[in-house]
């Protein structure tokens, strides 16, 4: 299950607006067949692992999928759960039920009814590689990663508002990875005037994994940006699943105070500024205990000479 959840990266963030998904067929020990949802959501990730195996192919196998087969006709494709009984694998593992009402469970049920064997699992793994699309149904938004990029004692720039650079170019290119993996990106308008980032992917091959730009502000969208004046319109960012804030201080306070950061992505650099601008506004904190309890350690890695630390909200 660790594997296809693993697998589901590489749908991200093309699948949308559907989830990105992975599936894997195992036999006898051995991957025989794996897929992922493809370019603009379809075909689904069951389809395209049972597509490769041809009649019969699937028989005596354990079908791995992270997330509930669909149970609903579309216009776009079959139902997943019709694919899977035809195919008639003899076991299905489910990373994670669907919260979508026309297969909440039904997937499951209607495969199960065909007498093959079903197991729906709360996988972590499954979970975490379709946080977006579990986000937007749980809380009506797309997930939100704040990035920062900081000095030792937690400044993003000088007192005057120099900031390039801050962090080495290993660390420069893993944020822009991550920008790739994104389906937009966010930054307040005292950062978009200060700084006039380009906000895209700069990494060879993959220029066109550019996210939509988004600036919240309440001037003038610039030409190709997105503006929104308000934290909760990004539940109006359509197609949107995975949000990533790159600030600045404002704006992350912003976010943090309204507790919508799922995840925190904290870039430290070996540096000292000392009088410089803060990495986060004020956040009106008037009890240390609340700030307690709040944000797990989710990954921790050296890139170059900078640390780079992922925490997930806890709620």
């Amino acid at each position: 299950m660790a594997a296809t959840a693993r697998l589901a990266a590489r749908a991200r963030p093309m699948s949308r607006p559907n989830p990105g998904v992975a599936a894997m067929l195992v036999k006898d020990g051995r991957v025989i067949a794996r897929g992922w949802t493809q370019e603009g959501g379809r075909p689904h990730a069951e389809a395209v692992a049972l597509e490769g195996l041809g009649d019969g192919g699937a028989k005596g196998a354990t079908l791995y999928v992270t997330l509930e087969p669909c149970a609903h006709v579309s216009q776009r494709g079959p139902a997943c759960t019709d694919l899977v009984i035809a195919a008639r694998p003899s076991r299905v593992v489910i990373g994670q039920p669907d919260p979508d009402p026309r297969t909440a469970g039904n997937g499951a049920r209607r495969i199960a009814r065909e007498g093959i064997a079903v197991d729906v699992l709360n996988d972590p793994a499954s979970r975490n590689s379709l946080t977006g699309y579990l986000t937007r149904a749980e809380h009506d938004r797309p997930h939100v990663t704040l990035k920062l990029a900081v000095s030792l004692d937690g400044c993003i720039a000088l007192a005057d508002g120099s900031s390039q650079w801050i962090t080495g170019e290993p660390a420069r290119a893993h944020v822009h990875a991550h920008r790739a993996r994104h389906d937009a990106i966010l930054v307040g308008g005292a950062t978009w005037r200060a700084d006039k980032p380009g906000l895209n992917v700069r990494l060879p091959g993959l220029e066109e994994r550019s996210p939509q730009r988004v600036l919240l502000t309440r001037g003038v969208a610039p030409d190709g940006v997105r503006v929104i004046n308000r934290l909760e319109q990004i539940s109006d960012l359509d197609g949107v699943q995975q949000l990533y804030v790159e600030g600045g201080a404002v704006t992350a306070a912003s976010f943090l105070k309204a507790d919508m950061v799922d995840t925190l992505h904290l870039y430290r650099a070996p540096i000292v500024i000392g009088d410089g601008l803060r990495g986060i506004g004020a956040l009106d904190l008037s009890d240390l205990a609340d700030t307690h309890g709040r944000w797990t350690l989710a990954e921790r890695r050296m890139l170059g000479s900078d640390e780079f630390t992922a925490y997930l909200r806890t709620r």
